[in-house]
């Protein structure tokens, strides 16, 4: 179904009201932070970073421990977010434009897609249908000149996207098609932003709103206001998994715009028909790229962004609104695709919604629920430049499989056990193995998944010297 025939069907569709729905339709505040690892919240258990405002929202509503972005890098994941739909089946499966590292790998993927199709329709799209205005705000990274968010169903879009090269006004004042916004010498991304959504609710308190709210923060470069990377200096315990300064400074100016946006909501009385939620695009960027060493840690996970192993891929989550549980930590597997399913149910749309692939989670907000078993899955056919391998892998229950595309390898762990995965059981449970092995394969068939293809100009030893082409003499303090 195309974009133009579901906004036709939808509009005059009578929607099933949702179970948390009020007398006034509920509001919708998503905050995605950039590169936020799954243990760099105080509430998911940082001892360095200081998050009091999200850690508010932790303790007022719903805080999923086994939430997933859909891949390990950014442009994926926000278009699951968008659509519903796995990376895979969108073709949109590296960040974009998606560079390949180095010349001499093992495999070369093929391009992927370059941006959020039109004939997709996007959340702000389906709420539409019940008369929804919807505002963007930050980073978008889904296409630029005729695939903005203004040609994606926004109605206000706030997008400097160079801010991801420059937190400091005026180096994001420029838009991907070359508008500026005005800013004051010095002024910080992170706090514009929360005051550009505290606004847009302001403006919009009559109206039923949708706030998409990408931050750039914390991804690099690191760069943070004076005062709090001070403030986090004096904090520094040697030893400590968590102490740059600087990370920890963006994550209180993150934290910072929170606040101000929850204020926004309780000072013009939404509070009890709002539901604001929280993630991250991909896990934690725990490989020595930005200035040869890690931003942060994920353990006890393993790997970062760029990899499918559960430090790049688990993300924190956090729903809080009326009707929704408060104070609960849940541990149902959740992903990125299901963000899509659960806010239109919330919002009562459905009727003339596309098919997607997530499945809503409003009924473990309302109440503790045993939703039915169903696989998790994620394809990531790149390298990254955080010597991520292309892989895919799947997650059923306790269990997750990994496969490994240059010599189709397979890793089995059970994730209850070894959060960390630490310990490989495909040997020992082959049975198992194979059948989540079979699983994983019917869906990459089905969502007509691109695989990486062997490279001519495979060398073994000059292999790693694209990723570290940024620093000289890295390659041999690192690559090796």
């Amino acid at each position: 179904m195309n974009r133009r025939t579901f906004l036709t069907t939808a509009v005059g569709a009578a929607g099933a009201a949702s179970a948390l729905a009020q007398s006034k339709p509920l509001n919708f505040v998503f905050i995605l932070a950039d590169d936020l690892g799954w243990t760099d919240l105080a509430c998911f258990g940082s001892k360095f970073y200081e998050t009091p405002n999200i850690d508010k929202l932790a303790a007022q509503g719903v805080k999923f421990t086994n939430a997933y972005a859909a891949c390990p890098v950014c442009s994926p994941t926000r278009a699951s977010i968008m659509t519903g739909k796995y990376p895979a089946r969108l073709g949109i499966t590296n960040y974009l434009p998606g560079k390949h590292p180095t010349p001499y790998s093992k495999l070369i993927a093929e391009d992927c897609v370059q941006q959020l199709p039109h004939e997709e329709v996007t959340i702000a799209e389906a709420l539409k249908a019940k008369g929804y205005v919807s505002g963007q705000f930050g980073k978008w990274h889904l296409g630029g000149k005729g695939f903005k968010p203004d040609s994606q169903g926004f109605d206000f879009v706030f997008s400097p996207e160079r801010a991801a090269g420059n937190y400091f006004y005026p180096g994001w004042k420029t838009g991907p098609d070359g508008q500026i916004f005005e800013g004051k010498p010095g002024e910080y991304i992170t706090d514009r932003l929360g005051e550009e959504v505290a606004g847009f609710i302001e403006r919009n308190k009559d109206k039923p709103f949708f706030a998409y709210v990408p931050h750039f923060a914390p991804h690099v470069p690191l760069e943070a206001k004076k005062a709090y990377i001070e403030k986090f200096s004096a904090k520094i315990v040697s030893g400590a998994r968590h102490n740059d300064p600087i990370y920890a400074a963006m994550i209180q100016s993150l934290d910072d715009a929170v606040g101000k946006v929850v204020k926004a909501i309780e000072d013009n009385g939404l509070a009890d028909r709002t539901v604001i939620l929280f993630t991250s695009d991909n896990g934690g960027l725990s490989a020595p790229e930005w200035k040869l060493k890690p931003t942060t840690s994920n353990w006890p996970l393993r790997e970062g962004k760029g990899h499918v192993y559960e430090g790049g891929v688990r993300v924190p989550l956090i729903v809080k609104g009326p009707g929704v549980r408060a104070g609960v930590v849940d541990e149902t597997p959740v992903i990125s695709v299901d963000h899509f399913p659960t806010l239109v149910e919330l919002a009562g749309v459905s009727a003339g919604l596309p098919k997607v692939d997530g499945q809503s989670y409003a009924p473990v907000l309302r109440a503790k629920t045993a939703p039915k078993l169903r696989p998790l899955f994620w394809h990531y056919p790149h390298y990254s430049n955080q010597l991520g391998r292309p892989a895919s892998a799947v997650r059923l229950g306790d269990w997750k499989l990994i496969r490994f595309h240059e010599d189709n390898h397979v890793e089995l762990y059970n994730l209850k056990s070894d959060v960390g995965e630490q310990y490989d059981l495909a040997s020992a449970q082959a049975a198992r193995a194979k059948d989540l092995n079979g699983t994983l394969e019917a869906w990459l068939k089905e969502v007509k998944a691109k695989f990486p293809q062997p490279n001519p100009k495979y060398d073994p030893v000059r292999e790693l010297e694209g990723y570290w082409w940024k620093e000289p003499g890295a390659y041999e303090r690192f690559g090796k």
